[in-house]
């Protein structure tokens, strides 16, 4: 579903895909997060995507009263704490896509995919 924000002017409508992709980047910039990933559910593989198709590892839901809930399946580094990442995904993602979109981040679930050493 496409969230709406109700201004003087008229109405905006937002593509989840909008959001995803702004999300993305946002998480990518984040200290301790590698990229994003695909999880091909058949083969239970995982593989880190390239800049351009980040939203295949995001899932956005925006619900009926306009609230966004977020799913990420992220690659984190190697030898970073996970619980200090995530909370820095979180609170990073939900300012900034709030501030963006207009409209409130209710949840925002991380699924940690796999764990890359950085060169």
């Amino acid at each position: 579903m496409k969230g709406c924000v109700s201004t003087d002017l008229g109405i905006i409508t937002i593509d989840p895909e909008v959001i995803a992709k702004y999300a993305g980047t946002v998480a990518v910039e984040c200290f301790g997060i590698v990229g994003m990933a695909a999880v091909n559910m058949k083969d239970g593989f995982v593989h880190l995507l390239k800049r351009e198709s980040l939203t295949r590892g995001i899932q956005v839901h925006i619900s009926d009263d306009n609230h966004i809930s977020l799913d990420f399946h992220a690659i984190v580094a190697y030898g970073v704490s996970i619980s200090a990442v995530t909370e820095n995904l979180i609170s990073n993602v939900q300012y900034k896509v709030e501030e963006f979109s207009g409209m409130p981040v209710d949840k925002i679930n991380i699924y940690i995919e796999g764990v890359r050493v950085i060169d």
